[in-house]
């Protein structure tokens, strides 16, 4: 004879089974399968999450730029209305190290660099100009602000100045051994001069790999004091070159001041003030040799009386 169930035993029947509990004959019931949510539900969420990481990624860590110009050339490649290098810039290296020459840096344009340069343009469709800040934040479109990239060559306290009789930049006296130099005329591999400066504590003087195409602490502000870079300014260390494939590659840092060599302070002069002293010496000769030939030929004739 079987025994009724108790009620309470059949109201909990239900839950369990439901649970995938065994029911009051023991039989094993299976779970009832959760409903999944669609594809096309799942993917807007997806994305959203995927652009939220990757914003605070950028923002924080490292974030891609876009190389607009040619003053980087052949260290970076970039031209306008092109497709430049999309550089992997490291926002996280300057917290913990002081940035060094050689270092390939973006920046913002400190004040005196921006009197002259125009702002990014963005359309004036509210649509296209949101699809544009947002690919200026994953380096697909220039940034809405005015940054720069360059190589740092002297850092605060260290006098720059160009340059030498080789046509060299001389920092603290010495001939810096920058192999990355860019010459657009490689038949005249010169750099124009400029006087000495004496780098603040905590600026930077930078300048482009492509020497004679790139406006940099040199001419920005009006060159000089004014073309320095504040440390402050720095945004991060070009690491890698992440586009085009072709083009997959880290960005070079070579300390230009590791092999330097010593040379004598100041600008060099041109070939006819080089010629000078060795004139002035030539000059100088002549008489000593006059006296000599004649205290030589007076002693002789003295000899000679007294045979």
């Amino acid at each position: 004879m079987v025994e009724p169930v108790p009620s309470s035993a059949a109201e909990d029947e239900p839950e369990r089974a439901e649970n995938g509990e065994n029911d009051a004959n023991g039989k094993r019931r299976r779970r009832k399968p959760k409903k999944q949510r669609s594809f096309w539900v799942e993917l807007p969420i997806l994305i959203v999450v995927a652009l939220v990481l990757a914003f605070v990624f950028q923002q924080f860590f490292a974030r891609v730029y876009t190389i607009p110009s040619a003053s980087m050339e052949s260290t970076l490649h970039g031209c306008t209305g092109c497709y430049g290098d999309k550089v992997l810039v490291d926002k996280i290296t300057y917290d913990f190290a002081d940035p060094g020459p050689g270092d390939v840096v973006v920046f913002k344009g400190p004040e005196p660099w921006l009197e002259n340069e125009a702002p990014a343009q963005r359309s004036g469709n509210p649509i296209v100009r949101f699809f544009q800040n947002v690919g200026s934040v994953f380096g697909l479109a220039p940034p809405d602000e005015r940054d720069f990239v360059k190589r740092i060559v002297a850092v605060g306290g260290q006098t720059v100045q160009c340059c030498d009789a080789q046509n060299r930049v001389v920092v603290d006296g010495k001939a810096l051994n920058e192999p990355y130099i860019h010459w657009a005329d490689p038949s005249d591999p010169r750099q124009d001069p400029f006087d000495p400066v004496t780098v603040p504590q905590g600026d930077v003087w930078v300048m482009g790999d492509n020497r004679n195409d790139s406006c940099d602490s040199r001419c920005q502000g009006g060159g000089g004091l004014r073309g320095v870079v504040p440390v402050d300014n720095i945004i991060g260390k070009a690491r890698v070159i992440v586009l085009p494939p072709g083009r997959w590659g880290g960005v070079s840092d070579t300390n230009p001041q590791q092999n330097a060599q010593p040379v004598a302070l100041g600008m060099s002069a041109p070939d006819w003030q080089q010629g000078v002293p060795l004139g002035i010496g030539a000059a100088a000769a002549w008489p000593a040799v006059f006296v000599s030939r004649k205290l030589g030929s007076g002693a002789r004739k003295a000899v000679k009386r007294k045979r």
